[in-house]
């Protein structure tokens, strides 16, 4: 029986507790609001939950996934890779450092690359793939490092750090996958360069915020690597603001002219006190998971598969395809949806439908996949202050609606 008793039930609002907000007081009180000895704490506490040697924070995803192409010195002359289907600032890094973006359409009836496309999209010009973990999902890394090895007599690598890759790098926007696992391995130990998000709307949040991890078996040097993320991050200043506090340490130096995106003390005391939680969040993403699939896949609805014999998503999103509608039908699911007080979403628009890709030469047209995925994708609302009564709500409401399209 459907809930007649109107709710209002938001997209995905933060979960935060009076045990973060503390933390966060505690950080303002401490005289340090801004990069200083939390900052420090949660990239050794992401390093050790991700399982590799070292983290950069930063202030978002973006600024990590940029500054990475940055420090691995792809820029004009370059091309980079990635998926037709994501978010904006997959794609948008590229262009900001001067390379050449190439979009590459979905497999069909699939939000992932279709790799054999991703393989033919490679030439002597490429220096790195990224691939998107949508909906917190890890891509099929065996198929996108076999094309890379396969592809490593075109690589021709510009600079030192290049070099030993001897391949085309694959840098992961993970921005929905924090915590998510495959064959084994925790998400940010199979990609070369792992970038995450903790926006507000992530599973964690710092509010605004993002890290970077990087391999440990690639023969990076990891303080070096480390440094340069500080340095890019601090307008390439030689010091930041905890070793000037040391006696007569003031001078620095400016290495050269870089950027301001590094993350603050108050972000990272609102997620050392997430990341505490992290694992309690993501099983109940599992259990309303779990409650929206046994109501909605008999019904012919198509979602993202989040969990596996070898696989679990970090169960960031809930997409679901609804098969036989077309863009204006299922836009219209969604109005009313909300009118019953459900927040829904999309993802994604696929890239070449902006007007910004257009402006670049790009035509939705060449993504025929991405396009079939879009029309009639709803995102449903997936966040742990859902309750189970909530969630009924939503699915009695969803396939009401569905029964008068």
């Amino acid at each position: 029986m459907i809930d007649t008793h109107l709710r209002n039930i938001p997209f995905s609002p933060p979960d935060v507790t009076d045990v973060e907000i503390d933390e966060v007081i505690k950080a303002m009180k401490s005289g340090w609001i801004t990069t200083g000895p939390r900052t420090k704490e949660f990239e050794k506490r992401i390093a050790e939950y991700v399982g590799v040697n070292k983290a950069a924070c930063l202030n978002s995803a973006t600024a990590s996934m940029e500054l990475t192409l940055r420090i691995l010195g792809i820029g004009p002359g370059d091309e980079v890779i990635t998926s037709a289907y994501t978010y904006t600032a997959s794609a948008s890094i590229i262009e900001h450092v001067g390379a050449k973006i190439v979009l590459v359409d979905t497999a069909p009836d699939s939000f992932e690359m279709d790799y054999s496309k991703l393989a033919d999209a490679i030439t002597e010009k490429t220096k790195a793939i990224i691939p998107v973990d949508i909906a917190g999902k890890m891509c099929d890394y065996d198929a996108i490092y076999e094309i890379v090895e396969n592809n490593k007599s075109l690589f021709k690598p510009n600079n030192e750090v290049q070099g030993l890759f001897s391949r085309v790098i694959v840098m992961t926007d993970a921005a929905h996958a924090f915590g998510a696992k495959r064959k084994g391995m925790k998400c940010g130990q199979v990609a070369d360069f792992t970038c995450f998000s903790f926006h507000a709307v992530k599973n964690l949040t710092t509010a605004e915020g993002g890290a970077v991890v990087w391999r440990n078996d690639i023969g990076l040097e990891d303080e070096w690597i480390y440094k340069q993320f500080m340095l890019y991050s601090l307008h390439g200043q030689s010091k930041d603001a905890l070793a000037k506090t040391q006696i007569g340490a003031w001078e620095y130096d400016i290495v050269y002219p870089a950027y301001k995106c590094n993350m603050t003390d108050i972000m990272s005391g609102l997620g050392l006190i997430q990341l505490n939680r992290y694992e309690d969040l993501m099983a109940r993403r599992k259990e309303i998971i779990e409650l929206y699939d046994k109501a909605l896949l008999p019904l012919g609805i198509e979602s993202v598969q989040h969990f596996g014999k070898d696989f679990a998503s970090s169960g960031h999103l809930y997409l679901v395809r609804i098969p036989g509608i077309n863009e204006k039908e299922r836009n219209e699911i969604i109005v009313k949806m909300a009118e019953m007080g459900v927040a829904c979403n999309v993802h994604y628009k696929p890239l070449p439908m902006f007007t910004a890709y257009k402006n670049l030469g790009f035509d939705i047209h060449e993504y025929p996949n991405a396009y079939k995925q879009y029309v009639n994708e709803v995102t449903l609302p997936l966040h742990t202050l859902l309750s189970d009564e909530d969630v009924k709500y939503v699915v009695e409401n969803f396939k009401k609606v569905l029964s008068d399209v």
